[in-house]
């Protein structure tokens, strides 16, 4: 597994797009691998679970799950158990995302799960509030992204600002080794360079780079103000 060691960072969700499926999930994977490479740049991907295996063995950075539930091996027929996705090389799970959101006390039951398996935990979450609530349950990441401005172009950086600060925050005074990610609308250099400037350590986008013309050149330009 290859773990996230350092910041900033770039987190890539490649969602279900037939643009990051498959043997295009293994293409993206490749070239978000080449601007790491020639940018220094840390950048983790997260394709759909069927993907997770063969993209794994095939690039040398982080590669997280899309999502975990919170079960034990068993009888759990279409649940994503944490040991399936770490023994195909996943080195860490987005937890909570506006599009598969869970209760509370699971995402603190996954996280968890997370630790005790060496694994990194990203936590989403969609306002200062629920931000507060989920560091105290002590994941690596909490990534602000208010649903809202999910896929809409529009960075959260920039539209709301007060939340990705209030965020930082109020994660630093509950937890100060958490870390804060910005997400949402997240496309462009400027963007980013705008994400950190607020205090966030990173970034977790998809469609602005996963539905770019040139992927790696929306990658590239991406981190060219850092």
């Amino acid at each position: 597994m290859k773990q996230i060691t350092r910041t900033p960072i770039v987190i890539l969700n490649f969602k279900t797009y037939l643009e990051s499926t498959g043997e295009k999930a293994l293409k993206l994977a490749k070239i978000s691998e080449e601007v790491a490479n020639e940018t220094g740049m840390n950048i983790a991907v997260a394709p759909q679970h069927a993907d997770v295996w063969r993209i794994a063995g095939e690039v040398n950075i982080p590669v997280l799950a899309q999502h975990i539930d919170p079960v034990d091996a068993g009888g759990h027929t279409g649940s994503v158990l944490i040991e399936s996705v770490k023994e195909a090389g996943a080195s860490g799970a987005l937890i909570n995302h506006s599009e598969q959101r869970i209760k509370l006390a699971d995402i603190d039951v996954v996280v968890k799960k997370a630790k005790n398996a060496g694994m990194m935990s990203v936590v989403c979450t969609n306002n200062v509030e629920t931000s507060a609530a989920a560091a105290t349950l002590k994941p690596d990441f909490v990534a602000i992204e208010p649903p809202e401005l999910i896929g809409s172009g529009i960075p959260v950086s920039k539209a709301e600002p007060e939340v990705v600060e209030g965020t930082v925050d109020v994660i630093h005074k509950i937890d100060p080794d958490v870390k804060v990610l910005c997400g949402a609308g997240i496309s462009t250099g400027e963007d980013m360079k705008a994400a950190l400037g607020l205090g966030a350590e990173g970034v977790l986008l998809a469609s602005g780079i996963i539905l770019a013309d040139d992927p790696k050149k929306a990658l590239l330009d991406l981190v060219s103000k850092i």
